[in-house]
C-alpha cells in the first residue's frame, strides 16, 4: 500500500484558527472596467497560495500548463537538525508600532479583517518596473520590499530599527504534500536595515535561499508531527512557532500567464493577494502579476489597527515611493507610462 503523505502545515494553521484568528488567504479579481475588487478567501490550512490560484482559476474555466517549481540546491541538504537549531538561536526581539488609532479583535467566529488597501498597475507600468529591476540586477520582490519597508518605518516606535520580514517560498518539486494544491510553501526571514538598498535586500534574500533556510523551516514543520496539538497552540500563542519574530509577511505569488493563453471571462482583469494577518504577524502584504498586470494588497490585523484609512495611506505612500524611483529612472518613451 502506498504511504499517504500529509500536509505538515495544516495542523499549525488549524491551531491558529482555534486560537481565534482568521486563516483565510485574501485574494481578489478586479474585473476589466471595474473599480472594485471581488474578494475571495481561501483557507490556508487546506491550500497554499499557488494551490489557491489553481483552485480559483480552475473553478472559473482557467487552467495552467504547469505550476512553479523550486530549484534544487547544488548539494543535497545535510545536518538538518543541527542547522535548524542554529537557525532558531536568532534574536526574537519584537518591534513596537506607534499608535495607529482604533484597534479591536477578530470577531467570533473569525472574519476577514476590515483594514485593507490595494492597487493595480497597468501593463505599461508593470513592464517599466520589471525592466528597471532587471537593469538594476534585482527582483521586483526586492524592489517592492525596500519601498514597503520605508513606507512603514515612520509608524514604528524606532524608525531606524532593522525590520524582520517573513517571505513565503514555494518548494514544489523539492517536497511532497497531501495533494498538488496543498501547502508546499515554507518561508525565509530577511532583516531589512534602515540604510539597505534594494541590492542589499536582494543579496540577503538569496543568501537565505543559498543557506537553504526555506527547506530547514519546512523540515521543522515536518517534525511538528511529534508535537502535541496543545503544545502547538502554546507555541503559537507565545510567538515560538517560527524561527524568528516577524513584523509581517510579504508574499509574492509571481508571474502567471504572461502569454495570455487563459481567455475565460471570469479570469480576466487584475488579481490581488495578501497572506493572512495573525496575532504574531500583524501586517500582511502581497503581490501577483497576471497577464502582465501587477496587483498589490496590504492588510492589518485588528490588534494593529481597524482603520482602513491607515492602510490606504500606507498604500498611497508605497506607490509614491515606487513611482518616484521609476520617474527618476525612465525607460524609452514607449514604456514611460506609470499607473496612477
Amino acid at each position: 500500500m502506498e504511504k499517504k503523505i500529509s500536509d505538515p502545515i495544516t495542523p499549525w494553521y488549524s491551531a491558529v484558527g482555534e486560537l481565534g484568528d482568521f486563516i483565510g488567504m485574501r485574494f481578489a479579481r478586479v474585473a476589466p472596467g471595474s473599480s472594485e475588487p471581488e474578494w475571495i478567501f481561501v483557507p490556508h490550512n487546506q491550500y497554499d497560495g499557488v494551490g489557491a490560484i489553481v483552485k480559483m482559476f480552475g473553478e472559473r474555466g482557467g487552467k495552467f500548463d504547469s505550476l512553479p517549481q523550486a530549484k534544487p540546491p547544488a548539494k543535497p541538504p545535510q545536518n538538518l537538525f543541527w542547522r535548524l537549531l542554529k537557525l532558531n538561536f536568532r534574536s526574537r526581539g519584537r518591534l513596537k508600532w506607534k499608535s495607529l488609532g482604533a484597534v479591536g479583535k477578530v470577531p467570533v467566529p473569525p472574519q476577514p479583517v476590515s483594514a485593507v488597501a490595494w492597487h493595480a498597475f497597468d501593463e505599461n507600468a508593470t513592464a517599466q518596473m520589471r525592466a528597471y529591476c532587471n537593469k538594476s540586477g534585482v527582483t521586483v520582490n526586492s524592489f517592492l520590499l525596500k519601498h514597503l519597508t520605508n513606507t512603514l518605518r515612520p509608524y514604528l516606535e524606532t524608525p531606524a530599527a532593522t525590520v524582520p520580514w517573513m517571505i513565503p517560498v514555494n518548494l514544489r518539486g523539492r517536497v511532497k504534500s497531501a495533494s498538488e494544491t496543498a501547502n508546499h510553501t515554507s518561508y525565509l526571514s530577511v532583516l531589512v536595515a534602515a540604510n539597505d538598498s534594494m541590492q542589499d535586500i536582494h543579496r540577503k534574500i538569496y543568501e537565505a535561499v543559498e543557506r537553504d533556510e526555506p527547506y530547514l523551516n519546512w523540515y521543522a514543520y515536518t517534525l511538528g508531527r511529534f508535537i502535541p496539538h496543545a503544545m502547538k497552540k502554546f507555541m503559537i500563542a507565545n510567538e515560538l512557532a517560527t524561527s524568528q519574530w516577524h513584523i509581517g509577511a510579504f508574499s509574492n505569488l509571481g508571474v502567471w500567464d504572461s502569454e495570455k493563453k487563459i481567455t475565460a471571462p471570469d479570469c480576466q482583469g487584475t488579481w490581488l493577494v495578501s497572506p493572512p494577518v495573525l496575532k504574531f504577524s500583524l501586517f500582511g502584504a502581497g503581490c501577483i502579476a497576471f497577464q502582465s498586470k501587477l496587483g498589490l494588497t496590504l492588510q492589518a490585523h485588528p490588534e494593529l489597527t481597524t482603520d482602513m484609512a491607515v492602510c490606504k495611506k500606507w498604500m498611497q505612500t508605497w506607490i509614491e515611493h515606487i513611482n518616484a524611483e521609476l520617474v527618476k529612472n525612465p525607460l524609452p518613451k514607449s514604456r514611460e507610462k506609470i499607473s496612477a
